[in-house]
């Protein structure tokens, strides 16, 4: 299914935000989230849910996006997810991308069915695979949060956060068992070994 307008134009007269993460599942590396203000009379085809688009299907849109839409980023720390819940900082994440955005948004539609105190929040289960908006902000939030983790692969490298990104893959649980954990791995998060 491609993303569409429908709920953007249900709100025409105000200012939307699409917000999305990237990061949830990892076992290394921040949560990251990002908020996109699209403008409807720019509409970037190729625009889907970051996870069906392939790497440089996803680097292309990112690009697009980053220079015909106003976007933010937010970021909540391995520290923040240790010490408060992945949920929490999946929230903290999504607020501080909001709050980042040079202009203010009046709706904030959000992936997932996360419950927030703002009222201009509104969670859309599946939304990053049916409104355009959060679409392109799951683009923004993994791109921005894959390139992080290129980063600290040249830290760490025996871990391979340049293909897993810090999720649980087969090379990545090995490097743990052999390795140990860095500052970067959540120690909130059990790997099954």
């Amino acid at each position: 299914m491609k993303p569409n307008l429908n709920i953007e134009q249900n709100y025409a007269f105000e200012v939307v935000a699409g917000v999305d993460e990237a990061g949830r599942g990892s076992l290394a590396g921040p949560v990251v989230a990002a908020a996109v203000v699209i403008s409807q009379s720019v509409i970037i085809d190729d625009i889907k849910d970051s996870k069906v688009l392939s790497k440089l299907k996803r680097e292309s849109c990112y690009n697009k996006i980053i220079h015909n839409y106003c976007y933010s980023i937010g970021i909540a720390s391995v520290q923040e997810i240790d010490k408060y819940n992945i949920l929490e900082a999946t929230k903290m994440a999504c607020i501080r991308a909001v709050k980042n955005l040079v202009i203010t948004p009046t709706k904030v539609i959000v992936d997932g069915n996360m419950n927030f105190f703002d009222k201009r929040f509104i969670s859309i289960v599946h939304g990053d695979s049916t409104c355009y908006s959060i679409a392109s902000a799951s683009i923004v939030a993994k791109v921005t949060r894959d390139h992080m983790m290129q980063i600290l692969h040249k830290e760490h490298p025996v871990y391979g956060w340049n293909n897993n990104c810090g999720y649980g893959t087969k090379l990545h649980i090995e490097a743990i068992k052999t390795y140990g954990k860095t500052i970067h791995h959540r120690t909130s998060f059990k790997p099954q070994f």
